[in-house]
C-alpha cells in the first residue's frame, strides 16, 4: 500500500472504532435519568437474560428511614463508577455503594444553615442530573468537579457528588431560585422541578411544574451554567411579541398573564446533533380557555430546540387549545427506524390519548400520517371557543381504547352497581376524544393520567420495538360557575368565607365534599391532624401535588384553616381580610372544575371493563403491534382467574439480554417479560408498590435492576425503600 494513504486510512479506522466503542459503552451504564441523554430506557447488559432470570433475587434493601402513611418516591436512580444516586420521599439526596446499598453520605435540604432552618415544601421529585467536569487538581488524588442537580422547595440545588455537599459557587449557597428568570413576577406563585433537568455541555437545561389552575406561572425552557448558576438561555413557551408562535394567541396580551405551558416531564436529548426535544404541557387554566383563545403555541406540542442555544428548530403540536389536560406526559424521543428500506434519524412521542406520533428528527414532519379530523366544536361553555380540528394519528397503532359505551362497562360487579354505572354513563357527555367539558360532566378517556403518563416508553434499538405501558381509566369532568372572592364584612362569617376560598381553590382536587378524587387525598378529619398554623404553614409552602398558595392573605389562609379544619366558633366569626394584592383579571375565571373524579362502580373498581392497565409492544419499523399484554392484578379477582389489569405509574427498562423489567402496578411487584414475545418470565414482590422505572446497571461485573418502592399513590401503603435484584454469586 502507498504510504501516503496509509496513514488517513489508519486514522479513518480508528476514528471507526472509537464511534462503535462509544456506542458500545452509552447503554452499558445508567448514569442519566432515563439510562441514557436519549431516554429510550434500554440496557445494553446481558448477564440477566431470557434463561436465568428466574433465578433474580433481592440482594440488598435501602431504607430512607424518612417516609409517611402518604409518602412516595419515583425516583430512577443513576449510577456513576459504583455509586448509586437517588432521593428520599423528604427530598434528601443520598449516595449508595450501589453494590451493597451501604450508604456513603446524605444532604438534606432542610438541614440548618447558619442557625435558620429552611421549611421545605415536599414535591414530587423523580431523579437527578449529573455532571462530569474531570479533574479540578492534575495531582494524583485531587479533587474532582463531580455535580448532582436536583429540585426541592422550588430551588435548583447543585451538590458535590463526592462529598455529598452544596457546591458554593453555584448560585447562592449552591442553589438557584427556580421562581426567578421567567420575564415576569411569580414569586407567590407555585414551581417546582418534578423531573430532573438534562446535562448539555456545561449547562443544565431544566423545566419546571406549575399550577394547574388559572394563577400559574409561565413554564418556560432555561439552561443555566453548571459551575455558576447563570442563565445562558430561555425558550419562551408562551412566545413573546415577535416570536415565532406569537400570532396563535388571539389575546396579544396573553403572554403576560397566562401561565403553563411547561416541560414538567423532562427532556431527551440527540447529543450528536446537538438537539434538545422538549415535551411542552398544556396552558393554565387547564379545562377552560376563554382567556388564552386561540391554538396556544408551544402549548402540547413537542419541540425540538438547538441545545446550545435554545433556538426552535421545529414543533409538533398534539391537541390544539388543550381543555382536556392532553399535554404529552413524557419526553419524546430520538430513534432510527428502517421505513422504505432505509434508515430514518426519527421523534417518538407516546401520549395521553392513545397516539403514537412519529416525526422526521431534522424537520419534525411526521413520518406516518397524521390527519387533522373534525372534532365536536359546539356545545361548549359560553366564551369557549374550540379548535374545529385536531391531529389524529393514523398511520400507528392506537394503544389505548379511546371511547367508552355501555356495552364497554364494568361487569364483574353486582347487578345493582352495574345499573347504577349504566345510569350514570347515560347522563354524562361521551362520544369523541374532543366532547368539551360541560357542567352535566364529561367522560375524559382515556383519562387525566393517560393512556401513557410520565414514566416514558422503553425503545430497543436492536428490534426497532416500542414499549408503552398504559392505563385505561374513565375520568369525569364537571364544570361549575365560579364564586367571587369573598367579602369582608360584617354580614360575612369565616365559615362562609372559608367555604367560597376552598370552592376556588381546592375543590378542583379535593372535590366539592372534601372527599378527595384521582390522586387527591380526602380532608375530612384533618382537624385531628392539624392545628390552624400547622394548615397555614402548609398551604404556604406546599407538599407533594399541592401547590403552595402564596398569592392567598393571611386572613384568606386563616378562614380556609377554619372551614377545612371544622373550627364550629371560628367559622361563626366576622370575616376580616386584608388583600395581599388586586388579583390579576386574567386569574378571575367564569367557571371551575369539580375535580378530578374517576369514573367508579360503587365498590371502588373502574366503571369501564378490564383491562384497566396493558403493555404494548409497537414494531415502529413495520408499523404495527408486535404484542400486548394486561398488566398488573386486583388480588381478588386473580383469585377467581380474572387478569384485570391496574393503574400504572413509572416506566419498562428494555435490554439486550431480551427482556423487558416493569414494575409501576399497584399490586406492588416487580415483572420480567421476554421482550420479543411478550411472556412473563419472572415476577417478584416488593415492599411497596414501585411507582418508579428501574435502574440496570452493572458493578464488577455483576448486573444488578433497582426499583424504588414508594408506593402512596392510588391510596397505597407508602413505603421507604429502595430494592436491588441480582442472580446468585457463583
Amino acid at each position: 500500500m502507498n504510504p501516503r494513504y496509509y496513514y488517513p486510512l489508519l486514522l479513518i479506522l480508528l476514528s471507526a472504532c472509537h464511534t462503535d466503542d462509544k456506542k458500545s459503552t452509552k447503554y452499558k451504564s445508567w448514569a442519566v435519568y432515563g439510562g441514557s441523554t436519549d431516554n429510550i430506557h434500554y440496557s445494553a447488559l446481558t448477564q440477566i437474560d431470557t434463561t436465568n432470570v428466574g433465578l433474580l433475587k433481592a440482594v440488598w434493601e435501602y431504607h430512607t428511614r424518612d417516609g409517611d402513611s402518604v409518602s412516595q418516591i419515583q425516583v430512577n436512580s443513576i449510577i456513576i463508577d459504583s455509586i448509586l444516586y437517588g432521593v428520599t420521599p423528604k427530598l434528601k439526596v443520598f449516595a449508595l455503594n450501589a453494590a451493597t446499598g451501604l450508604q456513603k453520605w446524605v444532604f438534606d435540604p432542610a438541614r440548618p444553615v447558619n442557625g435558620d432552618t429552611p421549611k421545605i415544601a415536599i414535591n414530587a421529585c423523580r431523579g437527578l442530573a449529573y455532571y462530569d467536569g474531570g479533574a479540578l487538581d492534575q495531582r494524583p488524588g485531587g479533587a474532582l468537579d463531580r455535580r448532582l442537580f436536583y429540585s426541592a422547595n422550588g430551588s435548583l440545588y447543585c451538590i458535590d457528588a463526592v462529598t455529598g455537599q452544596p457546591v458554593a459557587g453555584f448560585g447562592e449557597g449552591g442553589k438557584i431560585d427556580l421562581h426567578n428568570d421567567l420575564g415576569r413576577e411569580v414569586k407567590d406563585l407555585y414551581v417546582a422541578g418534578t423531573t430532573p433537568g438534562i446535562i448539555y455541555k456545561d449547562m443544565i437545561i431544566v423545566g419546571v411544574r406549575v399550577a394547574e389552575e388559572a394563577a400559574a406561572a409561565p413554564g418556560h425552557i432555561r439552561a443555566y451554567d453548571v459551575h455558576t448558576g447563570k442563565l445562558r438561555w430561555i425558550f419562551h413557551t408562551i412566545p413573546y411579541p415577535g416570536e415565532e408562535g406569537y400570532d396563535s394567541w388571539e389575546d396579544k396580551e396573553a403572554y403576560k398573564h397566562i401561565g403553563g405551558a411547561n416541560s414538567w416531564s423532562g427532556f431527551s436529548l440527540d447529543e450528536e446533533n446537538g438537539i434538545l426535544l422538549a415535551p411542552v404541557g398544556s396552558a393554565s387554566y387547564d379545562f377552560y380557555g376563554g382567556k388564552r383563545l386561540g391554538d396556544g403555541l408551544f402549548a402540547n406540542c413537542i419541540l425540538a430546540l438547538d441545545a446550545a442555544t435554545g433556538k426552535r428548530i421545529w414543533h409538533f403540536q398534539t391537541v390544539h387549545h388543550d381543555i382536556w389536560d392532553r399535554d404529552p406526559p413524557t419526553p419524546p424521543i430520538p430513534v432510527t427506524i428502517e421505513k422504505d428500506g432505509k434508515q430514518v434519524a426519527a421523534v417518538v412521542q407516546t401520549t395521553k390519548t392513545g397516539f403514537i406520533f412519529l416525526l422526521d428528527r431534522k424537520t419534525g414532519k411526521p413520518l406516518y400520517p397524521v390527519e387533522e379530523k373534525r372534532v365536536p366544536d359546539t356545545g361548549s361553555l359560553p366564551g369557549e371557543k374550540l379548535s374545529p380540528t385536531q391531529p389524529y394519528s393514523t398511520g400507528l397503532p392506537i394503544f389505548s381504547r379511546q371511547s367508552i359505551s355501555e356495552a364497554g362497562l364494568n361487569r364483574l360487579v353486582s347487578d345493582s352497581s352495574y345499573e347504577d354505572i349504566r345510569k350514570r354513563l347515560a347522563g354524562y357527555r361521551t362520544g369523541s376524544l374532543f366532547t368539551p367539558p360541560s357542567k352535566a360532566g364529561t367522560v375524559i378517556f382515556p383519562g387525566f393520567d393517560g393512556a401513557a403518563e410520565w414514566g416514558g416508553p422503553a425503545f430497543d434499538p436492536q428490534t426497532g420495538l416500542l414499549y408503552v405501558n398504559a392505563n385505561e381509566m374513565p375520568w369525569i369532568l364537571t364544570m361549575i360557575d365560579a364564586v367571587a372572592p369573598p367579602k369582608a364584612n360584617s354580614s360575612t362569617t369565616i365559615g362562609e368565607a372559608g367555604k367560597t376560598l376552598y370552592t376556588a381553590n381546592c375543590m378542583v382536587c379535593h372535590g366539592p365534599g372534601r372527599k378527595g378524587g384521582g390522586n387527591f387525598p380526602s380532608l375530612l378529619g384533618v382537624g385531628k391532624k392539624y392545628t390552624t398554623d400547622q394548615f397555614v404553614t402548609l398551604i404556604s409552602s406546599g407538599r407533594r401535588m399541592m401547590p403552595a398558595f402564596k398569592q392567598l392573605s393571611q386572613g384568606e389562609k386563616e378562614a380556609l384553616a377554619a372551614f377545612i379544619l371544622e373550627q364550629r366558633a371560628q367559622q361563626k366569626k366576622v370575616y376580616v381580610n386584608t388583600p395581599k394584592a388586586p388579583e390579576d383579571p386574567y386569574y378571575r375565571l367564569p367557571y371551575s372544575a369539580t375535580g378530578y373524579n374517576k369514573f367508579l362502580t360503587k365498590e371502588g373498581y373502574p366503571a369501564v371493563a378490564p383491562p384497566w392497565g396493558t403493555l404494548t409492544a409497537i414494531d415502529l419499523n413495520r408499523g404495527v403491534i408486535a404484542w400486548r399484554d394486561t398488566l398488573g392484578d386486583y388480588p381478588e379477582f386473580k383469585a377467581r382467574g380474572i387478569h384485570t389489569g391496574t393503574e400504572n405509574y413509572g416506566g419498562p427498562v428494555v435490554t439486550a439480554g431480551g427482556l423487558l423489567f416493569i414494575a409501576a402496578t399497584s399490586d406492588a411487584k416487580i415483572r420480567a417479560y421476554n421482550k420479543r414475545t411478550g411472556q412473563l418470565l419472572w415476577e417478584a414482590d416488593l415492599p411497596a408498590a414501585g411507582f418508579a422505572t428501574p435502574s440496570v446497571y452493572e458493578v464488577e461485573g455483576r448486573q444488578y435492576v433497582v426499583i424504588a418502592c414508594g408506593g402512596g399513590k392510588l391510596r397505597k401503603r407508602s413505603g421507604d425503600s429502595y430494592v436491588a435484584f441480582a442472580l446468585p454469586d457463583k
